[in-house]
């Protein structure tokens, strides 16, 4: 695990006219006898907790789960108590992205989405500058949810936020690469969705399959970082 500049007693200088911002604090709730939630502010809190907490696990912890504002952390309380887990989560310092040693995925995509000239339209970009976009940022899952192996992703930028569709479609097919809000998803299989379709990609995102690496349930776990090549 990284160490801060607290930990190793040096603050580094601030610059002129400029402070030093703290990290929010998450407020803890209880979750039954097993868990405890901690909610944050901002995604971005949520992301920089999670990587702090996942380069650190106490024993008895059973499961750490990300979403939007929220980290739920699953426990076994025969093996450690929740006071612990409350003091961890508390006192875990966050872990900036650019600190983050994470495991990288490839997915090569078909830039042929059925939205990709209205979504062009939209930000006000040509198609070619939408592809280039998608494939020259550096996208991070979130956190997974709606079916399973559906990571939500998101980038360090906001020029490729897109409203979702006004009318969902009844069923979006499985490997579709879509843009909605802030996030970027492909769809692990087929189902309905109101999200704007900009590609396609043949990559099992569920069950191994086709997927790169021929192993595990879901291709892509919160923290992984994600690079969309065209093909």
């Amino acid at each position: 695990m990284s160490h801060s500049a607290e930990d190793s007693g040096h603050v580094p200088p601030q610059e002129p006219g400029k402070q030093l911002t703290p990290a929010p604090q998450p407020i803890l709730l209880p979750c039954g006898n097993h868990a405890v939630l901690a909610e944050l502010p901002t995604l971005q809190a949520v992301l920089a907790l999670y990587r702090g907490l996942s380069g650190c696990t106490p024993a008895g912890l059973l499961d750490l789960v990300p979403a939007a504002r929220t980290v739920l952390a699953i426990f076994d309380p025969d093996r450690v108590s929740v006071e612990t887990v409350r003091r961890w989560m508390l006192e875990t310092p966050p872990q900036p992205a650019e600190a983050a040693h994470a495991p990288e995925v490839a997915i090569d995509v078909r830039y042929d989405g059925p939205d990709l000239a209205a979504v062009a339209r939209l930000l006000g970009l040509s198609q070619a500058q939408v592809i280039g976009l998608h494939t020259g940022s550096r996208w991070t899952a979130a956190f997974t949810g709606f079916a399973p192996g559906f990571a939500y992703l998101v980038t360090d930028h906001e020029r490729l936020h897109v409203p979702r569709r006004d009318t969902p479609r009844t069923k979006v097919p499985a490997g579709a690469v879509a843009l909605g809000g802030e996030f970027s998803a492909i769809y692990p299989s087929a189902s309905p969705g109101g999200w704007q379709l900009i590609g396609h990609t043949d990559v099992a995102l569920w069950g191994g399959g086709s997927r790169p690496d021929g192993a595990g349930a879901a291709l892509l776990t919160p923290g992984t970082l994600v690079r969309f090549r065209e093909s």
